[in-house]
């Protein structure tokens, strides 16, 4: 069997699904080796995974109260922040052995390059689509269609931004890796002519295959990341969900800002709980929420897939992980998008019929979230709309297509026609 290195970078809900498609491939009979920053380590070790640490050249804990996260989180996606975060990449993986590389955004800037070097093929893993498409403009463009031609020529634009912004960085991993020049336009060419495969790990229910895409653009399914065998929910929990109704989640993951707007945010959320008349459970998140109160809790990190069946409706970001977390639970959701592609996801749940409201981070307040609350807790057809659509999601298998899809190209490659 095939040696496969799964390279990842940003949140927590960009790394978990990665685990779960792994699990599934080493239960194939391949060997698996997970690389990612060190704060995942307990994640994808915890999953029986091998774990490799790509180094960064952005030394920020994002959990600090103190930290500046907006500046932090530019400073990551900037040319200097892809350029070490590269470095990383390719200071870790260069000697590791592998027959497949599978590379989720913002690896691919050096993980092509890598995989050039090593004379093996790349696959790349996405958990929103971003190709582009008369449908819509790619999902980190946001939720506002400007019509078929629009739509594909924001595509070009952004892909144009990109090779301007990032060329010399890429270059730069070429030639560390001892490669001849090409421009990223030239790379990007080649790359749609050679019909290069792209799986989409989230469901075509959800998000459907837009018919205009090119070969190689796959849409599987969600890939679901596993819960730690060891893990137990806290007996607090426990305790407070069976003290009385369901309770409404809100969380929003790792969305980062300053403490005092933690603090805003967190009176905001509390108001609203109580203004609707409901219990509430606020995941703290790296934004530092905390709420307190005869019916509301505060938690750390629970795994989703436990919590959001209890709950009577989840409010959240609309980051891809926790919009599938919610989906597939069965409950209806108020979507609170801060930016990239969280409001394209918070357009497809309302489009969907299983949100009750859509309310942009910058514009939320306690009437207008407690007004929401009310509508998600109580509307029947919004319970309706999301069991039938996670039932449909139920019987999908993700990972188990992209899997199929992973060995056949292993397949291609070990006998060329």
């Amino acid at each position: 069997m095939s040696r496969i290195i799964m390279a990842g970078i940003g949140s927590r809900g960009d790394i978990a699904p990665l685990t779960g498609l792994g699990l599934r491939l080493r239960e194939a009979g391949h060997e698996v080796v997970v690389a990612a920053h060190a704060v995942f380590a307990e994640l994808i070790t915890g999953c029986g995974l091998e774990f490799r640490e790509m180094a960064t050249n952005v030394d920020v804990d994002m959990t600090d109260p103190d930290v500046d996260k907006r500046k932090a989180g530019w400073k990551f996606a900037s040319p200097s922040g892809v350029r070490g975060m590269g470095e990383g990449m390719i200071a870790a993986l260069r000697d590791e052995p592998a027959d497949l590389l599978l590379l989720a955004q913002l690896t691919e800037f050096a993980g092509f390059a890598l995989a050039e070097a090593k004379g093996i093929p790349a696959i790349g893993l996405r958990f929103q689509p971003m190709s582009s498409t008369g449908d819509h403009p790619p999902a980190s463009m946001g939720a506002v269609s400007l019509g078929a031609t629009g739509n594909r020529w924001a595509a070009g634009i952004g892909s144009w931004i990109i090779d301007r912004v990032f060329g010399g960085v890429v270059a730069g991993f070429r030639r560390e890796l001892g490669l001849p020049e090409v421009s990223m336009r030239e790379l990007r060419r080649r790359r749609t002519a050679a019909q290069w495969l792209v799986l989409h790990g989230y469901s075509p229910n959800v998000a459907p295959r837009p018919a205009d895409w090119r070969p190689g653009l796959e849409v599987t399914g969600y890939w679901w990341p596993p819960r730690p065998a060891d893990w137990e929910p806290p007996a607090d929990l426990v305790q407070f969900l069976k003290a009385g109704s369901p309770p409404v989640f809100v969380g929003f993951g790792s969305m980062v800002d300053s403490a005092e707007h933690s603090a805003r945010v967190s009176k905001i959320v509390g108001d609203a709980l109580r203004q609707a008349g409901v219990r509430g459970i606020v995941q703290s998140g790296w934004l530092q929420l905390e709420v307190s109160g005869e019916d509301l809790m505060t938690i750390g990190e629970v795994p989703h897939d436990w919590l959001f069946p209890r709950m009577s409706a989840v409010v959240h970001h609309c980051g891809a992980g926790t919009t599938a977390a919610g989906i597939r639970a069965g409950v209806p959701a108020i979507a609170v998008p801060v930016y990239s592609d969280q409001p394209f996801w918070a357009k497809r749940l309302a489009e969907l019929g299983v949100s009750a409201a859509t309310i942009p981070h910058p514009k939320l307040s306690a009437d207008r979230l407690a007004a929401a609350i009310r509508i998600a807790t109580t509307d029947t057809g919004l319970r309706d709309n999301a069991t039938r659509l996670a039932a449909r999601i139920a019987e999908e298998d993700g990972v188990g297509a992209a899997v199929k899809i992973i060995e056949a190209q292993l397949t291609a490659v070990s006998n060329p026609k």
